[in-house]
This record gives structure tokens, sequence and C-alpha cells, in this order.
């Protein structure tokens, strides 16, 4: 039986073969391989194989099946950070609404937390359980940014007792001023999130919420807490005060009186109606600045300013203005016995 085109065969002296696709002299034919080449291979060294099949020419072979082309779309650019001047300093709240205002009493309440910076802030949000941290929500918020952490029952306030924040700040592929990475331990007030009227007017929701600084500033807030050292020296220093009553002493001639300012703002308004929050504060730094006016010549005199202990709002912000507009005036916290920690004293220099 001769060889003829279209015919399948294998080389008897090497391992191969493939389909005869023509002739190449009386005594050659032409072996197209499984990878397309023809290979010149004498007729007396090929063997045909009889598989049953019909014969398909090279040509007529079937075209493997076209691979479908994933056209990938290019990956979205990253949006734009629009950075603000005040933007370079950290400013990070924690913030909590009612689920439900109208079912005040039984409704859960959902956590958020705030970055009113330019910085993106790699976090860490737990709270403590006997000697132990427990970790509520991580993660990465970026500039200007508010997120929702979790949602929880009113019977999870008391884990809110002692909170932690870690954080992180940084900028992606831009320059940026070094913040130092800072673990914040806070104590929320639980019981005002049983009092509707706590939860009030903000700057980040157009629902009213309580609202928790983390940072102020750049300044990490502080737990106002009175060691026993404090109470020891406030103790020690009301026994000196009783000793020296009972003495009799020379007389010197008496100091300017210290003068007291209360700047609660229910001692300077009638009626606060209408006013947000940023409102109040307003009137009550520009009646610290009246008052640092009035007595601007009397050096030495003393001026307590009462602001309360409260969220340190006020507090931080008076300070702030002495740094920066009376750097010549001295000021200290006004005696604990008298005043707690809710109250500064300003000597006029």
């Amino acid at each position: 039986m001769g060889i003829k085109v279209g015919d399948k065969v294998r080389f008897l002296n090497s391992v191969g073969g493939g389909t005869v696709t023509g002739f190449a002299g009386k005594d050659k034919v032409l072996v197209e391989d499984e990878d397309g080449f023809e290979v010149p291979t004498f007729i007396r060294e090929c063997v045909i194989i009889d598989d049953g099949a019909p014969q398909v020419h090279s040509s007529n072979k079937p075209k493997p099946p076209v691979q479908e082309v994933v056209v990938r779309q290019p990956e979205p650019e990253e949006e734009l950070i629009e950075e603000t001047p005040e933007g370079e300093r950290l400013n990070i709240y924690l913030a909590y609404l009612p689920v439900d205002p109208k079912a005040f009493q039984q409704t859960g309440y959902e956590a958020y937390f705030i970055n009113s910076s330019n910085y993106y802030l790699f976090i860490n949000y737990m709270y403590r359980e006997n000697n132990s941290w427990i970790s509520r929500y991580n993660g990465i918020v970026e500039p200007n940014t508010k997120i929702f952490m979790e949602e929880f029952e009113k019977g999870e306030l008391n884990k809110l007792e002692r909170i932690c924040v870690q954080f992180v700040a940084f900028k992606k592929d831009k320059p940026f001023a070094l913040k130092n990475a800072a673990s914040v331990e806070l104590r929320p007030d639980t019981v005002k999130f049983y009092k509707i009227h706590c939860f009030m007017e903000n700057d980040f929701f157009e629902e009213d919420a309580l609202v928790f600084p983390v940072v102020r500033e750049d300044i990490p807030e502080k737990e106002l807490l009175v060691s026993t050292v404090e109470l020891q020296e406030a103790m020690m220093e009301k026994s000196k005060e009783d000793r020296r009553a009972r003495q009799r002493i020379v007389k010197k001639q008496p100091a300017a009186a210290v003068v007291e300012v209360d700047l609660h703002i229910d001692e300077l308004l009638d009626s606060t109606a209408g006013l947000t929050n940023t409102d109040m504060l307003t009137y009550q730094l520009d009646k610290f600045h009246e008052v640092l006016k009035q007595y601007a010549g009397k050096k030495g005199q003393k001026i307590v300013f009462i602001h309360g202990k409260g969220d340190g709002v006020l507090r931080n912000a008076i300070e702030k203005e002495l740094k920066t507009k009376y750097k010549t005036y001295y000021y200290q916290d006004a005696s604990f016995r008298e005043y707690g920690f809710g109250a500064t004293m300003v000597t006029i220099k």
C-alpha cells in the first residue's frame, strides 16, 4: 500500500511523525509534524498509522478555539484630596448618634470616627475589659472624612466607660509634616447617652450627636484625673493656711484683690436660644478679651477665669489665646482647693 498525501505516519527509526503533505523526489515525502514544520523523510522510514479516522490535511485542520481577549479597564485615578490650611493640624473626634431618635429610650447607637485633617489616619478603636484591650474597629481613614464604625445596643454602654484610640498620621505620594503616633485614652460620661438633650447640634452631622474630641489642634486629649499626690498637696496647703490664720503676723500692703470672672454661658446670657456651640464659645472668648483689655495696665493684677471642667473646649481655647496674643502674661491653674480644675488664673505683666 503506497503512501499518499494526507496519510498519517510515524517515523520508523526516530521519535515523531505527522501528516504527509507532499513528495520530495521519488523516494522522499514531506511530513508535517505537530508543530507545523515539514520534515523531508525517506519513504522507507515511514509507517502509515491506520487509526480508522479520516486523514485531514493540515490546511483543513480544525483551528483551535479563539481565546477571548479580556481588555482590562485602566484603574481609576485616586481622587485628588482637597487640602485646607487648617487641615495641616490634626483634629480627631468620636461621635455617637441614636439609631432611632423617635424611640430614644429603646434604641441603640451608631459610632463614627471623624478625621478633620489633611492626613490619612491608620486607626485602632478599642475598649478596656478587665486588664486587657479589645479592638472594635481598625483601618485607614481618608483625609477630611467621617466613617461609620459600628452599631451597638444600650446594654453595651458599660464597655465605653474606658476607650482608647491609637493612630498614625501620614500622606500619600507627597511630603508632609511628621505627626507623633499616639494612644489617647478617654472616659466618656456614659450617663449622657441616656439624656436626649446631651445630643447636640454639631459641625459634622445634620442630626444631633454626642461628639468627643480625641485630638484638637495636634494636641491629644488628656484625662483630667486628680492624683493622690495632688490631693495631699492641696490638703497640706490648706493646713498651712489654717496655721497662718492663727498666728500674729505683720501684714504687708494688701495686693490688688483677685478678680473673678465666671465664663459659664448661663452666667453671661439670660438665654442661649438660637445659638450654636460656636456662637456661645465666641461670646465667651469676647468676654475674656474684654476683661484682659480692661486690666491691661494693672501690672500684677490677678484674674481668675472660671470656665469649668466640662469637655475642656473653653479651657483649651483660652490657653490658645494666651499663648498667641498674650505671651507676656503669666497663667496657671487657679487654686485647686477653691476651683478644682475648673479655672485659670492670669497675672498681668
